[in-house]
């Protein structure tokens, strides 16, 4: 029998550490992980570092360059060369003739853009009358090149529908030899100046990203993969090499965008709050119904067209020192004991700890003196949230952060004295005031995403997971656990990610022919990238009241055939689904099934409030993948779906003041859930049906999640 030893391997380049791990091409398992120190400073810049990695991770999993199937890498450095203001001077042409050129003369004033303290974005700006007279574009790119840049952009007021202008500068300036780029490229929405900024500052950071791709793309096919390189997207998604040369900024924010695709992936989330937790701070993010949340990124203090994951940061980590004033417990944090440069207490050997005296400092100048340290006959250590979530058992065997217990209790012991409570009531107090923090994040982003608390769940990742999560898990109610691989979960979702396209358009009035044009541009985009075209998913999104059509995208590099070991059983397919409906058992029935999933149903009656029917889908793992408050559930299959599905829309679409409101669809067919639900014209969603149907036997079930909207 052939041992199949294909691999993915993802790469994380943090700013101190390069993560690298295997995961099983087939059954998703991590084969192997390494670390190694990021390489800034070398020739070939962090470059190095992955090479380096990716040799360390072959021998450890005891695999070959010709096992990977699939390599990607996630990169600080975008970010990184925004934050220090390590950019290219870009050449701006602004393009427009009588009232147009008011508005493009003023996108000069991006110059005064700050990247870092006394650090503006370097900019050379350039008018152009007519973008069809060469000689005078000519001498725009030269005015532009002569003042120093590196990259040049394109400019026009309604370059995104009339995107000629844009195009035929580009022609011409090519012969400049510098990267170009039209703003209409980089994104089809309204809107000049916000449209402008982001090509601008994608622009910035090209020369530096260009180079450090075209070094990592020849090291690894140096090193004998034949895979193709993907670089990991800050929606979540992965990205080819070739795409990323056209928009690096897509690469900004990706850090955290790793670690909830990690999540996503490995520990198949469908409704849930993403915690990764460092020794610093930490990042928290959404899943909803089995997608990461992404909005438009704020980008040098303004918001931008860049749809990257919906992250908010919170100055609490596994290092993070308690803070102690006036007999009690004050805070956890900012401040961790790593900037402070002090070892952890719970670290510390029992002899380390012996006569330890309770005091407060100022870890650095400027912080108030209220940081809680233990000078003892080891030295000063610092007390922190990972010394108190293992005093209390918080940590679990086998944790990146579990201490041994004598110790963690030792250091918590003079902190009990000072608060006038035993061991587990300091850990507490410690514990509560750290994730106070934590937890008006998490409740806020609950509402915001309007998260069902019966099916979220609580997720931690990172190397500080145990000091945060379980604690908030207990205090909240909801279900909570730590990532598998916690402190590599950043890598894990890289090698584990989808490659995702978002195409988004303006089309006041969209017919069905508009939308699908856009469907299908999403899904070709995917497809030219490497993804499977049979796997390809496609959500379309259409907001009347922007006149917004957004498809978004996603496929595997390959058609995955996971060998799972263990399938879950009808018995415990039924008690996940009751668990997550808060029934009993003997309350709820399967409405319907397909090969991947059953879905189960139960009747709520409640007073004012009339009937609900709760209905959760479980997949063969007897993981939740949709969870719905109130649906009906119908089964046909692929040759009967059209008159079906006609017959159960026009059922359930609202009618008001607010216009014509089609239901919520979700279609599951084969190993899909197909997401309908952001269509609200009925038209337009049966024909999004029979784009997701067309492919399919005729023969085929296909189960109906369909949600009245009020």
């Amino acid at each position: 029998m052939t041992v199949d030893r294909r691999i993915r391997v993802g790469i994380d380049v943090g700013g101190t550490f390069t993560d690298a791990v295997a995961v099983d091409a087939t059954t998703l398992a991590l084969v192997g992980q390494v670390k190694v120190p990021t390489s800034h400073h070398h020739a070939d810049g962090v470059a190095h570092g992955i090479v380096q990695a990716l040799e360390e991770l072959l021998v450890k999993a005891g695999r070959t360059a010709g096992d990977v199937t699939f390599l990607a890498h996630g990169t600080t450095q975008a970010t990184n060369a925004l934050l220090e203001g390590d950019v290219a001077r870009v050449g701006l042409l602004g393009i427009g003739s009588g009232a147009g050129a008011v508005f493009t003369r003023r996108l000069a004033s991006f110059g005064k853009l700050e990247l870092a303290p006394g650090k503006r974005l370097p900019l050379s700006y350039a008018h152009i009358a007519d973008p069809f007279d060469e000689a005078a574009v000519r001498a725009a790119v030269e005015r532009v090149r002569g003042a120093g840049a590196e990259v040049l952009v394109a400019t026009e007021p309604f370059g995104v529908d009339r995107p000629e202008g844009e195009q035929a500068v580009l022609e011409t300036a090519r012969s400049a030899g510098l990267p170009v780029a039209a703003a209409h490229e980089i994104t089809s929405l309204y809107g000049l100046h916000k449209r402008t900024r982001t090509a601008v500052v994608n622009a910035a950071i090209l020369p530096r990203m260009l180079a450090t791709a075209d070094l990592v793309d020849a090291s690894i096919t140096k090193a004998g993969v034949t895979a193709p390189l993907m670089v990991m997207r800050c929606d979540g998604g992965v990205m080819s090499l070739d795409e990323m040369r056209r928009r690096p900024l897509l690469t900004i924010l990706s850090g955290p965008a790793a670690g909830v695709a990690g999540a996503l992936m490995q520990e198949r989330i469908s409704e849930g709050v993403f915690l990764e937790t460092g020794g610093t701070s930490t990042d928290i993010s959404v899943v909803r119904r089995g997608k990461v949340a992404v909005r438009h990124a704020t980008i040098l203090g303004k918001t931008s067209y860049l749809n990257a994951l919906d992250v908010r940061t919170v100055g609490v980590g596994g290092g993070s020192m308690v803070r102690l004033a006036g007999g009690r417990v004050t805070g956890v944090g900012p401040r961790s004991a790593h900037i402070a440069g002090l070892p952890y207490a719970c670290f510390a050997a029992p002899d380390e700890l012996r006569d330890a005296r309770l005091a407060t400092v100022r870890p650095m100048d400027g912080d108030p003196d209220d940081h809680v340290v233990l000078d003892a006959a080891g030295g000063r250590f610092a007390l922190t949230l990972t010394c108190a979530a293992n005093a209390l058992g918080r940590v679990p065997d086998g944790d990146f952060a579990r201490s041994g217990q004598e110790s963690a209790r030792a250091a918590l012991a003079p902190l009990a004295t000072a608060l006038g409570t035993d061991v587990a009531g300091a850990a507490r107090a410690v514990l509560d005031a750290g994730t106070k923090q934590v937890e008006a994040v998490v409740d806020a982003m609950i509402r915001d995403y309007r998260l069902d608390r019966d099916t979220a769940v609580l997720v931690g990742g990172g190397g500080g997971a145990a000091s945060v999560t379980p604690h908030l898990a207990a205090h909240t109610g909801l279900e909570g656990r730590i990532a598998r691989h916690s402190e590599v979960i950043s890598p894990i979702g890289v090698a584990l990610a989808l490659v995702r396209e978002q195409v988004e358009r303006i089309i006041p009035g969209a017919t069905q022919e508009q939308i699908l044009a856009v469907r299908a541009e999403a899904e070709q985009a995917v497809v030219a990238q490497g993804a499977a075209a049979d796997g390809v998913e496609v959500e379309v999104t259409v907001d009347p009241q922007t006149s917004t059509v957004r498809a978004v995208a996603t496929g595997a590099t390959e058609l995955r055939t996971q060998d799972r070991a263990h399938r879950a059983d009808d018995t415990e397919r039924l008690r996940s689904a009751a668990g997550s409906l808060k029934a009993r058992e003997s309350m709820v029935r399967v409405l319907a099934g397909t090969d991947a999933y059953t879905v189960y149903g139960t009747e709520v009656r409640r007073r004012f409030r009339g009937r609900r029917r709760p209905v959760r889908v479980v997949d063969a793992d007897g993981v939740v993948r949709l969870g719905v408050p109130d649906a009906q559930v119908a089964t046909t299959t692929v040759g009967a779906a059209g008159e079906a599905l006609a017959a159960l829309v026009r059922d359930a679409t609202a009618y008001g003041d607010g216009g014509v409101r089609a239901p919520a669809v979700r279609l599951l067919v084969g190993a899909r859930i197909a997401d309908l639900s952001g269509v609200l014209e009925p038209d337009a969603l049966l024909a999004l049906a029979r784009s997701e149907l067309r492919s399919r036997g005729a023969d085929e079930p296909v189960v109906a999640v369909v949600e009245s909207r009020s």
